[in-house]
């Protein structure tokens, strides 16, 4: 009886630390994972997607990522990562749940974007706008930042999405 009260090895699968390689990312790539049956993004920032980080900051709803909720411990910082270079994302808009789309720089041209446009997700559905941190802009529909989901790094080049330590490190 107690036996039939386990998790099928299907649904034990469906949460389990997804392991991804990282090693042939190239600067301003996205790679897309399934964890939980969410897409998570992993995004290879350039140095130039990092040096624009901060200039956003005052257009942002929590650019000090106070939502503690919103990701682990070591990534409350000001790139929402272990590593700068790379983000770890959930692709998920906190609005509805529609997918946003990753929108590089300089490549806002018909979409509803600013000139300005410094990379990150854009939400056709409703219009909200994340920042190549995960992080929300004011005044749009989105109530928060996007999830960092719990990941750690296994070496230089592998990352288990879904598995946890206080460091990010294995």
């Amino acid at each position: 009886f107690i036996m039939s009260l386990r998790p099928s090895a299907k649904t034990q699968a469906a949460g389990a630390p997804v392991e991804v390689d990282i090693s042939k990312m190239e600067m301003g790539q996205l790679l897309i994972v399934e964890w939980r049956g969410k897409p998570v993004w992993i995004v290879r920032r350039t140095e130039n997607n990092l040096a624009d980080l901060p200039s956003l900051n005052s257009k942002l709803s929590d650019p000090n990522s106070e939502v503690t909720s919103q990701q682990p411990d070591y990534a409350k910082n000001p790139v929402r990562a272990i590593k700068p270079e790379y983000l770890v994302v959930i692709g998920i808009c906190t609005h509805l749940g529609c997918s946003p789309t990753y929108i590089k720089k300089g490549a806002a041209a018909g979409n509803d974007i600013d000139d300005d446009w410094k990379g990150g997700f854009f939400c056709p559905c409703h219009g909200s706008k994340f920042d190549l941190a995960g992080r929300v802009y004011q005044g749009l529909p989105a109530p928060t930042n996007l999830v960092v989901p719990p990941y750690i790094y296994l070496s230089n080049t592998r990352i288990l999405v879904g598995a946890d330590s206080s460091k990010g490190v294995a």
